[in-house]
């Protein structure tokens, strides 16, 4: 097997790092925004790029081209995603909500009207999605939701509450689960809808978040009156569509070429600083956790690879995409401790501190990636899921 890319490949991801010299703007480095930090000004530049992205039809790189994608292979959208996670674009977790999570399953289950306006919308970065999936007694348990649909003549009513929704305040539309039958078994009475924001009835409420920035909110519903075509699919197949959108969440194929970003970064940092007069390169304990790091990220890469290479052939990843999710948080975890130990007390100052290193990233990244391995479904369910899908746990005697 040859695990190099085409020319044609290597010239495009070439054409890529070009074109991102070219187009990111200069402001967007220097607020250096990271995971769930945006601000009103952080995310103007983002929505912008992502427009210019849309243009090229490289914000929804594999969708058809008549949904304003490119009809680009899914190695191409490996290697697009690499560049722009490596390089530090202004891509955000809404992006992958939009085209990939939500926007697959349209693709999936929409009806031909849906996947011409949501898919086209998203792809040219007109509009973007929030989640309406978690509640304040349904986490883990998704299929235990109780926000209600009720068919009322040519409309449906929608009643409930929603919490952990990102980036609701800015977001169009929410792709929600509602429970539309209560008189089945919880996994067959729930449907899938695309909510309009501005529909009447909408509260959103910000949660602030622990880096003290406006990322998650609670959405309330009440008697939000919307249109029937808002059902996405069967009326309460909503289970399926829901368990497909997670297993797009879960199959980010970006994450290794950031981690690799923040790798190099505590590498470039150890061989120049020194402590005691010694040089950190020195230290034996602090290369053998950066090699191991780097050890680790190309593993998870091979992972990024693979669930390339399964869309690429037609191929559903589901337990691929949880060890994915799963090893990727993980190490997000490992790469922040390690940071904060090699740069000591240096790694404890945020970006106000003329004092601070890499811009005050590695303690926001330390706080941030706490939530990583929450959203998508915790770590433990990711076992599950691999126990169950991938190894076929528990067998039967």
């Amino acid at each position: 097997m040859d695990f190099r890319f085409s020319e044609a490949e290597e010239a495009f991801r070439q054409e890529v790092r070009q074109w991102l010299k070219e187009t990111v703007p200069p402001r967007w480095h220097e607020i250096d925004v990271g995971l769930w930090e945006e601000t009103e000004e952080s995310w103007t530049l983002l929505r912008e790029f992502q427009r210019k992205l849309g243009q090229k039809g490289w914000l929804a790189p594999a969708y058809p081209k008549e949904y304003g994608g490119s009809d680009m292979s899914h190695v191409k959208r490996l290697i697009l995603a690499e560049e722009l996670y490596y390089h530090k674009a202004p891509v955000g977790v809404e992006m992958e909500i939009s085209v990939n999570w939500v926007g697959g399953a349209i693709s999936l289950f929409g009806t031909e009207q849906q996947k011409k306006k949501y898919l086209t919308e998203v792809a040219k970065g007109e509009s973007c999605f929030c989640l309406g999936y978690s509640e304040p007694n349904s986490g883990s348990d998704l299929a235990s939701i109780q926000t209600r649909a009720v068919e009322d003549g040519d409309s449906w009513v929608i009643n409930g509450q929603k919490i952990w929704c990102s980036y609701a305040h800015y977001a169009n539309y929410c792709w929600l689960g509602a429970r539309t039958d209560p008189n089945v078994p919880k996994h067959k009475g729930i449907s899938m809808f695309v909510i309009d924001m501005k529909t009447p009835g909408i509260t959103v409420r910000p949660l602030i978040n622990i880096l003290n920035r406006h990322s998650f909110n609670e959405v309330f519903l009440d008697d939000v009156r919307v249109p029937k075509d808002a059902l996405i699919g069967e009326k309460n197949k909503g289970w399926y569509q829901l368990a497909m959108a997670l297993d797009f969440e879960r199959s980010l194929i970006g994450t290794a070429a950031a981690n690799q970003c923040l790798i190099e970064e505590l590498i470039q940092y150890v061989k120049e600083a020194k402590r005691s007069g010694n040089s950190l390169g020195d230290d034996t304990l602090i290369k053998d956790e950066l090699a191991e790091l780097a050890v680790e990220d190309e593993v998870l890469r091979m992972m990024c690879y693979r669930i390339a290479w399964m869309y690429s052939k037609g191929l559903h990843p589901s337990y691929e995409s949880s060890m994915s999710l799963l090893f990727s948080s993980e190490l997000l975890r490992r790469i922040a401790n390690v940071g904060m130990r090699v740069l000591g007390h240096y790694g404890e100052l945020g970006q106000d501190s003329k004092c601070a290193v890499f811009n005050g990233r590695a303690m926001r990244t330390y706080l941030s990636c706490i939530s990583i391995g929450v959203g998508g479904g915790t770590n433990e369910i990711q076992r599950n899921i691999v126990a169950m899908r991938g190894l076929g746990l528990p067998r039967q005697q």
